[in-house]
């Protein structure tokens, strides 16, 4: 149990801002392992957010409460996956070659293109979430139950979404230096029914509860992991830590648009 405990903080440590206890004994080969509980950090990020929402849903309106929510979640991870759906915007828009694309997503500063794209990333995920919250029926336990199955399930299946890239694609950068590197020195069954349990317990949770339509919400999210995999595949043969943040962010959009259109026909 120590050493699992002590794997979950690595993960944490690794994909959050938030700080582990001094004790916490963080070994190299443990940050591989933390790959299982990446989408449980999601329900971590997914309950701060929700606990930042109800508060200024209390204090201030829908609309801000959704902006509040948004950026805390961006605090908590530092921006993490947004840095990545940025650099793949400015590396696959601005690149023609696998080592042009390479060069440009280890650039640090932000180009035209990836600019662009977080901009419209964060305004269409604002923008469904206030969708989605005002379908949901205007009484208080309906509406805050509701946004905290949300919030803890489009967080966690998004990571477990992008995660899972890493078990079937290669990794493509050589540098050794790469933050993302040793994610991708193998895995074990662990790691993925890590990934699976701790990624759809909370989908599977909503659609017991709501309705067992939100598990539509599994299919599309493959053929949107399975597009993406194919598109890094064609242009740079595998994935880098980059492909995984924009593939995490696209995946949060996904969820969002399919949760909406269930929230319209059921």
């Amino acid at each position: 149990m120590k050493k699992q405990r002590d794997i979950f903080f690595t993960a944490l440590m690794f994909y959050t801002r938030i700080p582990c206890p001094k004790h916490i004994h963080h070994d190299p080969s443990y940050l591989n392992k933390a790959t299982r509980y990446f989408p449980l950090v999601g329900w971590l990020v997914g309950s701060l957010s929700y606990l930042v929402f109800l508060g200024a849903h209390y204090l201030f309106s829908l609309l801000i409460a959704i902006i509040f929510s948004m950026v805390a979640g961006v605090l908590i991870t530092g921006a993490f996956h947004e840095d990545g759906f940025a650099d793949v915007c400015d590396g696959f828009g601005g690149g023609w070659t696998k080592e042009k694309i390479l060069k440009i997503m280890k650039d640090s500063a932000i180009g035209a293109y990836g600019a662009i794209g977080v901009v419209f990333l964060l305004l269409i995920k604002f923008l469904l979430l206030f969708e989605i919250m005002n379908r949901i029926p205007n009484t208080s336990w309906n509406q805050y139950a509701y946004a905290s199955f949300l919030f803890i399930t489009y967080h966690s299946i998004s990571r477990a979404n992008a995660i899972s890239l890493s078990f079937t694609l290669p990794y493509v950068r050589e540098d050794e230096l790469s933050k993302s590197k040793p994610i991708a020195k193998g895995f074990s069954k662990y790691e993925i029914i890590g990934v699976l349990f701790f990624g759809l317990a909370p989908l599977a949770c909503m659609a017991y509860v709501y309705n067992p339509f939100y598990l539509v919400v599994l299919p599309i999210l493959l053929l949107t992991r399975l597009y993406m995999g194919r598109y890094f595949t064609k242009w740079i043969g595998g994935y880098t830590g980059d492909c995984l943040g924009a593939l995490e962010q696209i995946s949060e959009v996904v969820t969002l648009l399919s949760f909406l259109t269930l929230c319209k026909f059921i």
